[in-house]
């Protein structure tokens, strides 16, 4: 088998749809195994049949520590070990200050924060037992290099992301694992989808109007497509890679420069 990725094992979190199975797609193509963990073990299943024999479905709920021993377990067993991971599952929400409910709050830092610390512990330590070294790839935004009025929380979470890569990628490269993060712009689909209709109701604008404005701000020109992060993400995970530690790398259309 060739490719960039030719005889890795991957596992990518929240990869039944979108950013998630974008990246699947194209690590299999590189040549890698994927699991594609998902809360949704069905809608999981369906994705790695439709991408073919170099993907397998794992539940992985990361809010749960053991689903997530579990699953890295279930993917060394499937292929001999673990040499990726994409911390893709996350969740979003918006309102203003004095409107942030406590259970939204709670829920986004369990996934996005939490989620991706003890997935990415999880990870690090079956990397350490097998001594071969790894990548680990964290699912910022451009939403965690500022804030913004509507959505303090799920801004917090992703800049606690971005924090995290660092942290992690100084401790783990002795072990040499490389631990950096992408930090999207804004990605059309079905995401985008939800966040439109959040904007909609709090801005009082109509639905599509929100996408439409934001889509025109970027600097290329539109919104982001799934398909444009797969390049990084790919790069980060290959042996190219391997003198890059602790770093987010914006891909995003040119909406923020760092």
């Amino acid at each position: 088998m060739t490719g960039r990725l030719a005889g890795r094992s991957a596992l990518i979190t929240g990869a039944a749809r979108g950013i998630g199975r974008a990246f699947a797609e194209a690590y299999v193509r590189e040549g890698a195994t994927v699991a594609i963990g998902d809360i949704d073990l069905e809608a999981a299943e369906r994705t790695a049949g439709e991408i073919g024999p170099g993907a397998y479905a794992v539940r992985l709920d990361v809010t749960d520590l053991d689903s997530i021993e579990a699953a890295v377990r279930t993917v060394e067993a499937r292929t001999g070990g673990l040499d990726i991971l994409v911390n893709n599952a996350a969740l979003f929400d918006l309102a203003p200050i004095v409107e942030i409910g406590k259970a939204s709050y709670d829920r986004l830092f369990a996934v996005n924060v939490a989620g991706t610390l003890f997935t990415l512990q999880a990870a690090a330590k079956a990397m350490i037992a097998r001594g071969q070294g790894g990548r680990i790839i964290n699912m910022a935004s451009q939403a965690g290099r500022r804030g913004e009025a509507l959505v303090a929380v799920y801004c917090a979470t992703k800049a606690a992301v971005i924090s995290l890569t660092q942290s992690a990628g100084l401790d783990l490269i002795k072990h040499r694992i490389n631990v950096n993060a992408i930090a999207p712009g804004v990605v059309d689909g079905e995401h985008w989808d939800h966040v439109d209709a959040l904007f909609a109701k709090y801005e009082d604008r109509p639905l599509g109007e929100k996408k439409r404005i934001v889509g025109e701000s970027v600097p290329y020109g539109r919104m982001g497509r799934a398909e444009d992060l797969t390049g990084m993400a790919v790069f980060l995970a290959s042996d190219e890679a391997e003198y890059i530690v602790a770093q987010t790398y914006n891909v995003d259309g040119g909406q923020w420069m760092s």
